[in-house]
């Protein structure tokens, strides 16, 4: 008898745990995939896409991004900077015009 009550006593305090404080996220600014650009990483786990800056002071900007997960053309990306562009893929041509 003594270990349900124990066991009733565990339940109820695990019930009663109060978080104290806010959870504070900081501001995004939403992106619109407009075109996906390549797939990248070492496994290929990252897709490079070029995204349109939706407001902000960057609003109406055009830049590459590159996207862990899933995306596709048309998505909405929350961005929390929007002034580093990602590096572009396959390096260029380099001497040759």
């Amino acid at each position: 008898m003594a270990k349900k009550n124990m066991l009733n006593e565990k339940k109820g305090s695990e019930e009663e745990i109060k978080v104290e404080g806010e959870l504070k996220f900081l501001p995004g600014t939403p992106a619109e995939v407009k075109e996906i650009v390549a797939r990248a990483g070492s496994r290929g786990e990252l897709t490079q896409v070029i995204c349109q800056i939706l407001e902000g002071y960057d609003k109406n900007k055009a830049i590459r991004r590159n996207v862990k997960g899933p995306v596709q053309q048309g998505d909405i990306l929350m961005l929390l900077e929007t002034e580093i562009e990602a590096q572009r893929l396959g390096g260029g041509r380099r001497g040759k015009s």
